[in-house]
């Protein structure tokens, strides 16, 4: 089958269209007709070499599509089902044909497209991780650190929902959008120490960083309590500042409760880019530029 994926370790040269077998579901898996994949900075890093995956290899972590085959123990899902989830070893996604973790899968719901599913369990799932992991009671204040980005846009709304206060530090074209999720913007750059506090006066409770680097290092000194620091962009960093990575939970349980949010019109996927299979190099590309507002999809069926 044609494949979307990368020959070689490196920059974007190293990306192709691929002849690959079609794959076969193993123990845990579901067999996928994919309908829509997300695109994340994800995918870069694995073409770059994180994670250590071997080219020549297909590109792609999450998906959302209907079931065609089942591998032994994946009780609860049936062929035909309409299914969202993760691709194990995060890659092979951007494929006609994938293979999904049964337990990092997801029936679709009525009413929640498969573009909007496919978004769900990378950028939506972090955020979620992060604030069941900071485990913040209402009335908290919440600074998210890079607040415009994918995760950014899903943490800021499941915090708004979790009763907390949000400081979403982002580039000033984005700050429209944040108010719109209940978030108060400030800018990044000289100063921003001084801009949250204003717009945090009783101070804060928890930092969740998506920048890393100097912005990381800056933002840190906002928590007294270490612990409430949070950051999937340094991880080098936030250990030696004394905060953590964020703790993943990859389940059904987590995919089913973002689609439930998601047909209820309580969290919105904000995919603002629809792209043809054809133009995966173009998708990828505008999100490795890192200018994209929202959600990038592949239409791959």
């Amino acid at each position: 089958m044609r494949a979307y994926g990368f020959t070689a370790v490196g920059g974007p040269e190293h990306e192709a269209f691929l002849d690959v077998p079609e794959p076969v579901a193993g123990a845990g898996e579901l067999l996928v007709r994919v309908l829509a994949a997300g695109v994340n900075p994800g995918d870069r890093r694995l073409r770059e070499g994180a994670h250590g995956v071997e080219p020549p290899a297909v590109l792609g972590r999450e998906v959302a599509g209907t079931v065609v085959a089942l591998g032994p123990g994946t009780a609860g899902f049936a062929v035909g089902d309409e299914v969202f989830g993760g691709c194990p070893g995060m890659v092979g996604g951007w494929a006609p044909l994938a293979r999904v973790t049964a337990s990092f899968a997801a029936h679709r719901p009525v009413g929640v497209s498969s573009v909007d599913a496919a978004v769900l369990p990378v950028a939506a799932g972090t955020a979620h991780d992060a604030l069941t992991g900071l485990d913040l009671p209402a009335g908290a204040t919440l600074v998210v650190n890079g607040a415009g980005g994918g995760v950014g846009v899903a943490v800021v709304q499941l915090a708004a929902a979790r009763g907390l206060r949000v400081v979403g530090v982002a580039s000033p074209a984005k700050h429209d959008l944040l108010r719109r999720f209940g978030t108060v913007p400030v800018a990044y750059g000289t100063g921003v120490l001084d801009r949250v506090r204003a717009a945090a006066p009783s101070g804060v409770d928890a930092v969740f960083d998506l920048v890393g680097g100097a912005a990381l290092r800056t933002v840190a000194s906002l928590v007294g309590d270490r612990s409430r620091l949070r950051s999937v962009a340094d991880k080098p960093l936030v250990a030696e500042l004394g905060g953590a990575d964020v703790a993943r939970d990859r389940s059904t349980a987590v995919l089913a409760e973002l689609a439930r949010l998601v047909a209820a019109g309580g969290l919105d996927p904000h995919v603002t880019r629809v792209v043809g299979f054809d133009d995966a190099r173009a998708a990828l590309a505008a999100v490795e530029r890192g200018h994209e507002a929202g959600k990038v999809v592949l239409e791959i069926g």
